[in-house]
């Protein structure tokens, strides 16, 4: 159903696409006058004469119209009053000349004003190798078939997590899943708060917050909020993807929610100060990922909120809840604390929800005396009874001193099993630096290796050697096989 004029008067990208007619109105289209001639002589059996439009008008003159020709232009529409200028216009770099410059002249020429007064331009959308996508190739992907599959928001997450200022876009399928355990875990984060009896409090003050995790949470909060509104307003909307995935995945749900577990256990004021902050900052997260992730965050909101619907409600205020350098400072601490006595154990062959008895001997002198029942419950260590015996300790150095750690490992491990396991990582790193030293020690790689891949063959020799030293000790402090 294309009309004659949508072919023969059109330049596209700068290339004349010429056509002619027949005695019939038949539209030939062809580069020249004799492919054309040809064609018609196909079409009725003998040669005719063809006729072509003389007018030819530039395919992107009415799209740079377009600004103001939508809004009723020529008349002064209350429309056109409203929207020109508009703030923002959002395009690709490859149409810059051809739309974006035009559309600044026409504005210029009738309205006398831009049509916007910002431009974010993106990159293009290629495959995985970095192909520009192409039907003939093969390698297009269908979104409909990844909403279907994925879901909208975890393919809205990847795109604006990928657009990065001056870069193409490299979309792969894989990406997109990832994005969708992402909103499984914001979602299953949400239900938790539910379950837990998390609402949002109107009066809720951030600065209010006693306890230290509660404080350390705000503080992050308030600065992946003020990092967020930076980066979206300078449409970096990768920076913005980037910081509440981390937030969110990292801080939120691997450390705050485990931490708030123990202590709504505890109940009391405590519970209630917690399920406050757990309310206060889903609400703000939720918030914060709307524009990116529109639909689950609609859900979970009204949920949370009983709210009308989160695309009306006001965005995210600066809090002022500066960060709490006293908080952030012992919830690292006890963050690092908590992840050596993990890779401890694992070294020890315990099974990650596998519970052993545990001592935390230290801990007053690192300001982390009250939080020693966290520590015990994220790393599945229970009270001691009398028959405590210590058969393997580690000892963890922090800013304010160190922390030491005994468990009783007896009857929990197979100790020939974890002798064997660790002498074969053991024969791994070894020959890991042997590899390492034999390439820094030959002056033809050194001498022309550029100074970076030195760097990098440095980096894996200082972890190999690091990897010899813990194991050496692991096996050292087995007991003796019974």
């Amino acid at each position: 159903n294309i009309q004659p004029w949508c072919i023969s008067r059109q330049l596209w990208w700068g290339h004349q696409i010429p056509a002619w007619y027949g005695p019939d109105g038949t539209i030939f289209v062809a580069m020249d006058e004799a492919e054309a001639a040809g064609q018609a002589v196909s079409h009725y059996g003998e040669p005719v004469a063809l006729t072509r439009d003389e007018d030819v008008l530039d395919t992107w003159f009415s799209s740079a119209l377009w600004p103001f020709s939508t809004l009723g232009w020529p008349e002064r529409t209350p429309e056109l009053e409203r929207f020109y200028p508009t703030s923002v216009l959002v395009t690709g770099f490859d149409i810059i000349f051809f739309w974006v410059a035009r559309m600044m002249m026409m504005g210029l020429r009738f309205m006398g004003d831009v049509p916007f007064y910002d431009v974010c331009i993106h990159g293009l959308v290629r495959d995985e190798r970095g192909q520009k996508m192409s039907k003939s190739k093969g390698n297009v992907i269908d979104p409909l078939e990844l909403i279907d599959k994925y879901g909208a928001d975890a393919l809205r997450l990847t795109i604006l997590a990928s657009t990065a200022q001056g870069q193409d876009i490299r979309f792969a399928e894989g990406r997109v899943q990832g994005y969708r355990n992402f909103a499984t875990k914001l979602w299953n984060a949400a239900r938790f708060c539910e379950l837990q009896g998390c609402e949002l409090d109107p009066g809720f003050d951030p600065h209010a917050c006693r306890q230290i995790v509660n404080r350390w949470a705000v503080g992050k909060l308030a600065q992946t909020a003020a990092r967020t509104r930076a980066s979206l307003e300078d449409y970096r909307f990768n920076e913005a993807a980037s910081a509440l995935y981390h937030f969110t995945w990292d801080e939120f749900c691997d450390w705050y929610l485990e931490l708030a577990k123990v202590q709504i256990a505890e109940g009391g004021e405590r519970a209630e100060a917690t399920r406050s902050v757990l309310g206060h900052v889903l609400d703000v997260v939720l918030r914060l990922l709307h524009p990116l992730t529109p639909f689950i965050t609609e859900t979970l909101w009204k949920t949370l909120t009983g709210g009308e619907s989160l695309v009306i409600s006001e965005w995210p205020k600066p809090s002022g809840a500066e960060r709490d350098e006293t908080a952030a400072a012992r919830v690292e601490g006890l963050k690092k604390l908590v992840t050596e006595i993990r890779r401890f154990r694992s070294d020890q062959g315990l099974r990650p929800t596998q519970k052993v008895a545990g001592k935390v001997r230290g801990a007053c002198c690192v300001d982390l005396v009250d939080q020693v029942p966290s520590v015990k419950a994220l790393t599945r260590m229970t009270e001691p009874g009398d028959d405590f015996a210590v058969s393997a300790s580690l000892e963890v150095g922090l800013p304010k001193g160190t922390v030491t750690v005994e468990l009783d490992t007896s009857g929990t491990i197979d100790v020939v099993a974890e002798r064997k396991r660790m002498t074969k990582d053991l024969a791994v790193a070894e020959k890991e630096r042997a590899q390492c030293e034999g390439k820094l020690n030959n002056p033809a790689f050194t001498d022309k290796a550029p100074a970076d891949v030195v760097a990098k063959i440095q980096a894996r020799l200082a972890a190999a050697n690091a990897d010899i030293e813990r194991l050496n000790a692991r096996i050292a402090a087995l007991p003796e096989a019974k």
